[in-house]
């Protein structure tokens, strides 16, 4: 008889969690101890605090400089890029001096995006066009290192799991159905989660740390919380990024599936669908 097997890790500036569904108690230690590992190797290449990680080394780069990067930091970067286009430019993994300044509540103006980092479209490498840019992938590195530990899951023979990113983003695949919570300050609503990603982004914990890439003074957010269902959790993870970011302007003719967004107001949870009759003509 298979049971659910947890275990936690902290990674990224959050507590991640495995719940794995095993029969085999020494399988799912084994395989959470491989993972915790592998988790521990992205945090080392994406994080960009700690010094020698690609991304550390990226954001040091000089004028005409060339580096050669790990496959995951260029897998990641190219799945940036890709949510960088799939949302309209509302996914910028390269405002990393404006994300300093908005969190750390920096006195003074809002500094000027100047750089040109080019990424290499055949081979694990990118270059410093200009110096000054300055890459942060908290907004997708994540769901990236989820959507990683699930291939390895899956190469171990494990046939189910949930797996955590803190509340921000969950993966959920193979037969188990996961009930989650989506919680806002005045109701609940419980969704299945089921081979799928569910990612969440707000302003309630955290407090105004997401930054747009089209306004230097701040982003005035018209909600408090959005969730997205997407099938990979770096895109989730993105997604629900841009998605605090959308004004109502764009949700009117936004082309999401329906019932993959859901969005916190001040009168409670609503799907896409119903945020959108609830807009003024």
């Amino acid at each position: 008889m298979s049971h659910i097997h947890q275990f936690d890790h902290h990674a990224m500036k959050t507590t991640f969690m495995l719940r794995i569904v095993a029969e085999d108690a020494k399988l799912a230690h084994d395989v959470a101890h491989a993972a915790i590992v592998l988790l521990d190797e992205i945090e080392n290449t994406l994080s960009r605090y700690i010094e020698g990680s690609d991304v550390f080394r990226i954001n040091h780069m000089q004028t005409g400089q060339t580096l050669f990067i790990s496959q995951t930091c260029y897998d990641c970067l190219r799945l940036a890029a890709e949510a960088h286009e799939h949302t309209g430019g509302l996914f910028d993994i390269t405002l990393g001096t404006l994300i300093e300044h908005q969190k750390n509540k920096t006195s003074g103006s809002v500094p000027a995006l100047s750089g040109t980092l080019s990424i290499d479209p055949d081979r694990p490498r990118i270059t410093c066009v200009t110096a000054g840019r300055e890459i942060d992938l908290g907004g997708i590195g994540k769901g990236y290192a989820l959507d990683q530990l699930k291939a390895l899951l899956e190469d171990w023979g494990i046939e189910s799991a949930l797996l955590c990113a803190g509340a921000s983003t969950q993966l959920a695949f193979g037969s188990t159905t996961w009930p989650i919570e989506l919680s806002g300050d005045h109701n609940q609503q419980t969704i299945n989660l089921n081979n799928q990603a569910l990612s969440a982004s707000g302003i309630g914990i955290q407090g105004s740390h997401i930054v747009s890439p089209h306004k230097r003074r701040g982003p005035d957010y018209n909600f408090k919380r959005a969730w997205i269902l997407q099938p990979s959790a770096a895109l989730a993870d993105a997604w629900s990024t841009a998605l605090m970011l959308i004004d109502a302007e764009q949700l009117r003719t936004f082309e999401a599936p329906q019932d993959t967004l859901y969005f916190e107001t001040p009168s409670g949870i609503h799907t896409l669908q119903k945020l959108q009759a609830m807009l003024p003509e």
